[in-house]
This record gives structure tokens, C-alpha cells and sequence, in this order.
């Protein structure tokens, strides 16, 4: 489980921003009786023209599909097939607006762009294109293919681009499984250190404990690898993503099956009855044990197998990442708070790094983080590091890539306060594009834990640790011996 979860701390400061663009929605309708309607995402630029918001406003026209052309050069399409048409050619060596001029020339009134990679925000020197009026937009190939299967091949189609909504409830759901989280993982940690304190006075019992749990405990040195790991994962899942996309996967698999069984057998523990044991390589197991081992192994291995599957997926995956939580809030102890600050700090340095410095650095002018977490040159496969619920506002997002709201499990594990959490929900309705939660997390968990420390005067024991779990644990041995003593004068009077 450590070996696991040291691969995992790599990509717990991931935060998953959408990519920066002008999202929109195709609307197309077939010819059939009643007419078989679907809607496709577009990328579009807001410089060049504006979409009506609502299907109230829209013309549609009839879709000519030219996608064996490019169209760089106005002798590759007949005269007249563009005439008050909406055009869809491939993407192609020329650039954009210069399609377009084509197109415009030629008749057409729309002008689509199928792209086989992923979708990227339309960019091109305007000035040049002045007299360029006509809608431009790009599109998945993918869905051109789509639309011919499903509404045939007379289509007719328009643009439209609705106001994003002021605010969607899937965030209070996402909201609430965070605290859920951070609050169970607490309270479980809370109940194993004080058993843990309980044994103390017993060195057998402190031994078989000792050998039973697993902590890992973070001091500043561990703190600096930690952060250094992050870094250098990211980097190589930017290069390498094609490959280790799927070591994340499998390490997923594996981590949160292990998880699962932890929390469930925590709980069955409590359980009285249906302890029957058989005897297996010398040991003694419990029966409803192998078959809790059995049924976490199968959830993780039909998550695996059914990953991409939107419509339920997401409701098995969001158990496994919580499970998965729970078990390191669990497991991970920090012996003080200055490792606590230590930590966060750097990981707050991390998040905001690779956020908004690396678009400088990189080619293309995008940040690391939100490459890796798309799914660098066009790549399908997803990182499995986010609890998602669906979006339940419609909107162009939910078509673009974007259906769920996302929240990171590192956002969850180092650790998701509430304040912190309607902070960063806020800022996200306002800037309507994906944040860097732990900017915002990170100086409520700070803030909140020393005004809490310094309300209590407990501030130099909290940052040192050490001697507070060390008087802890005397003043708990010290206070049995005294109930001990004046049990037992009574009796010897």
C-alpha cells in the first residue's frame, strides 16, 4: 500500500482545468418525420463573430459535406455546391480564415473545420481577414461520422451558443462528498490514534497494534521528496502520456481495491456475528473476509474495464477515489505542524507553477497541468484522480469534453476545509473557468489550524509536535494510574 501510494502522491496536486476556449453548439435535424434531432460541440472565436444564445435566433442551413477537401484553393470544389450552404471540409495546411475566404467566396453561409486531434481555441491574424463574415467553427470529425450515421445524409444544421449558468448544483454534491470525506477520514484516524494511546500501558498489545497498522508519517525531509516526485511525474506523464496513462490506471486499480477493503472491513469488523475462520497457510481467516476481498478486487476490475462508460461510470469511480481518501486520511500521519506547512506550501508553489508559469515555457502556450490533465496530442484516456458528478445545468461545456465538475483527490486529502471549499466554488462561478483549488485551500487549511492552536495557547506544542504527542501520552498514562489509585483506597481502608 505505501509502494502505492507514494506512485499517487505524483498526482495529487493535479487540478483539472478545461482548456481556454469559446465553446459552442452545432444543432443539427434530420429530414425524417418527426424529425431526429442532436447536438454536437464547436469551437469558435468570440473575435471574429458572435452566436446567437438560444435556438430562437438561429437560421439553420442545409450541411454539404466536403470532408475529402481542405479547401486552400477555391478550384477544389465545383462552382455552385457552395451556394447558401453550411460547408464542412478537413483541417487541412492553410489557415483557417483563409478557408473561410474560400468558402465565402464561393456562396457558402457557415463554414465547418473537422479535426481528427483534439479541439484547440481558433486562432489567425483577423486583421488580414476583414472582409471574412461568414460563421467559422471547428468541429470533431468524429461527430461529422456521428451525424451521418444517425440523422443520414440530409442535415440541416445551425450555431448557437447558450450563457453558461451562473451556477450548477453538481458542485454542492461534489461539496458535500469532500467534507463527507475529509470529516469520516477524521473521525477514523481520531478513533485509531486513540486505541493506539489506549495501548500504550500494555507493551504486547502496543506491539500487535504496531505490526497491524500501516501509518506513514511525513517529516520535512519525506515532505521535500514528496513534492519532488510530484514534480518530476507530471513532467514525464507531459512526454510520456500515451504509456503511463495506463500504469496510472492499473496503479488505481490496484490502490483503491486495497482501500475499499480497508474501509468495508473496518466496518465489518464491528460486526458480531458470521466470524466462521478457515485455516489457510497457517493462518486463520475469516470467511467474509475472502469474500470482501473478492468483491473490492471485481468493483475496481469493472471500473477498469467499463472506465469510459459516462453514464455510470463515474458513480464507481467516485467510490474507489473515496475510498481511496478515506484509507490515506487514515494512514498518513503528520508528526507536526511545521512538516503541515512545509508541505502545503510546496505543493501550493507546485499547483500555481505548472498552472500558470509553464504556459511561457511549453510550445504551444499551454500549461502543463491542464495538457496532462486533457490528455496531451489528442489522447482519450483519462487520469482517474478526480471525484466527478455530472453537470446538471445544460450547457456547451457538457459537450465539450467538459460533462462533469471535477474536484482532485489531492484537493480532498490535503485537505478540503469547508471554507476553503465555498471559497474556491465561488471564485469558479465568477471566472467561469476551472481553478487551481489548493491557491485557495491551502490558506484556509493554514489559517484556520493556527488560529485554532493560538485560540487554544497551544501554538509552540502544535508546531513542534513531537513533545505534544509525547505529554499526550503521559498525561493519558498518568491519568489511568490516578483513576487506579482511587479505585483502590476504598478497599484498603
Amino acid at each position: 500500500m505505501r509502494a502505492a501510494g507514494l506512485l499517487w502522491a505524483a498526482l495529487w496536486g493535479l487540478l483539472l482545468p478545461p482548456v481556454t476556449a469559446d465553446e459552442g453548439i452545432l444543432h443539427a435535424s434530420g429530414n425524417g418525420v418527426p424529425p431526429v434531432t442532436k447536438d454536437y460541440c464547436i469551437i469558435y472565436n468570440s473575435n471574429w463573430m458572435s452566436l446567437p444564445q438560444s435556438l430562437d435566433n438561429a437560421t439553420f442551413r442545409t450541411l454539404e459535406n466536403l470532408t475529402s477537401t481542405v479547401l486552400c484553393n477555391s478550384s477544389e470544389v465545383p462552382s455552385g455546391l457552395m451556394k447558401d450552404k453550411a460547408v464542412v471540409v478537413m483541417r487541412g495546411n492553410c489557415s483557417f480564415l483563409e478557408k473561410a475566404r474560400i468558402a465565402q467566396s464561393l456562396g457558402a453561409k457557415m463554414l465547418l473545420i473537422a479535426s481528427k486531434p483534439r479541439l484547440s481555441p481558433l486562432s489567425d491574424n483577423k486583421t488580414d481577414f476583414e472582409d471574412v463574415t461568414l460563421p467559422v467553427a471547428l468541429i470533431r470529425y468524429n461527430d461529422i461520422v456521428d451525424m451521418q450515421l444517425t440523422l443520414g445524409n440530409e442535415v440541416n444544421v445551425t450555431l448557437y451558443s447558450p450563457p453558461l449558468p451562473e451556477f450548477d448544483f453538481s458542485m454542492v454534491v461534489i461539496f458535500l462528498i469532500a467534507v463527507f470525506t475529509v470529516a469520516l477520514g477524521g473521525y477514523w484516524s481520531g478513533v485509531a490514534e486513540l486505541e493506539n494511546l489506549k495501548a500504550i500501558a500494555s507493551p504486547g498489545e502496543r506491539e500487535t497494534r504496531r505490526k497491524k497498522e500501516e501509518n506513514v508519517t511525513f517529516t520535512p525531509v519525506t515532505v521535500i521528496l514528496f513534492v519532488v516526485i510530484c514534480c518530476v511525474m507530471l513532467v514525464l506523464l507531459y512526454f510520456f502520456y500515451k504509456w503511463l496513462v495506463y500504469v496510472i490506471i492499473s496503479v488505481f486499480c490496484l490502490a483503491s481495491a486495497m482501500s475499499l477493503y480497508n474501509c468495508l472491513a473496518a466496518l465489518i469488523g464491528e460486526i458480531p456475528f458470521g466470524q466462521c475462520r478457515i485455516a489457510c497457510c497457517n493462518k486463520n481467516i475469516e470467511v467474509r473476509l475472502i469474500f470482501l476481498a473478492v468483491f473490492c478486487i471485481a468493483a475496481a476490475v469493472v471500473w477498469a474495464v467499463f472506465r469510459n462508460e459516462d453514464r455510470w461510470a463515474w458513480i464507481l469511480q467516485d467510490i474507489l477515489g473515496v475510498a481511496f481518501c478515506l484509507n490515506f486520511i487514515k494512514t498518513l500521519k503528520m508528526p507536526n505542524f511545521k512538516s503541515c506547512v512545509i508541505l502545503l506550501g510546496l505543493l501550493l508553489l507546485y499547483d500555481v507553477f505548472f498552472v500558470f508559469i509553464t504556459p511561457f515555457i511549453t510550445k504551444n502556450g499551454a500549461s502543463i497541468m491542464v495538457e496532462v490533465a486533457a490528455g496531451p496530442f489528442g489522447n482519450s484516456e483519462k487520469l482517474p484522480v478526480v471525484i466527478r458528478v455530472p453537470r446538471l445545468e445544460y450547457s456547451a461545456s457538457t459537450l465539450c469534453d467538459m460533462p462533469f465538475s471535477l474536484l482532485g483527490f489531492g484537493d480532498i486529502i490535503v485537505p478540503a476545509y469547508a471554507i476553503g471549499m465555498v471559497l474556491t466554488f465561488i471564485v469558479l462561478a465568477l471566472m467561469k473557468m476551472g481553478q487551481p483549488a489548493l491557491l485557495y485551500l491551502v490558506p484556509c487549511t493554514l489559517i484556520t489550524s493556527s488560529l485554532v492552536a493560538w485560540r487554544r495557547k497551544e501554538m509552540k506544542k502544535f508546531w513542534k509536535g513531537s513533545s505534544y504527542q509525547m505529554m499526550e501520552h503521559l498525561d493519558y498514562t498518568g491519568n489511568e494510574e490516578t483513576t487506579a489509585s482511587a479505585n483502590e483506597q476504598p478497599g484498603g481502608q
